[in-house]
């Protein structure tokens, strides 16, 4: 459950593109698919998301060789339109993404509460592979 003395944890990144763009890519799931994963030996086959306050969202993330897969959700609390977006997860940990552009760049800083089973340096390097794997992709692909 979410409470006020679960450590916070930080990660963020500079992508070279326009907010709007990097909004796209965050949030449709046809592009969640294609970065959502920590690494090459995972990949994300399904997304959903329903992108408003009180609206729900789910990727399934898998091991490429099957051996192991889990949902990743929860409820968006808030969002804000190229700006943030706040949501709980399933396990009741709270979680803000703050989208800042500055011409054709855009930051991110995503901030989450740990959990208590691996150690924080463990979900911080999980949560920056993916974030990493995101700026890779939002520099990369092409407008749809």
């Amino acid at each position: 459950m979410g409470t006020s003395n679960q450590a916070m944890v930080t990660v963020e990144t500079i992508v070279h593109s326009p907010v709007e763009s990097v909004w796209k890519y965050w949030t449709e799931p046809k592009h969640i698919t294609q970065w959502s994963k920590a690494s090459d030996d995972w990949h994300t086959p399904f997304a959903e998301n329903d992108l408003r306050a009180g609206g729900k969202f789910v990727s399934r993330m898998e091991a490429k060789d099957g051996s192991m897969g889990f949902d990743f959700g929860g409820v968006y609390d808030e969002v804000s339109l190229n700006e943030s977006i706040s949501y709980t997860l399933g396990d009741g940990r709270k979680v803000k993404i703050t989208f800042i552009g500055q011409d054709n760049d855009t930051q991110i800083i995503e901030s989450f509460e740990a959990e208590e089973t691996n150690a924080i340096e463990m979900q911080q390097a999980g949560w920056q592979a993916i974030l990493d794997n995101f700026k890779k992709y939002a520099e990369t692909a092409k407008e749809e």
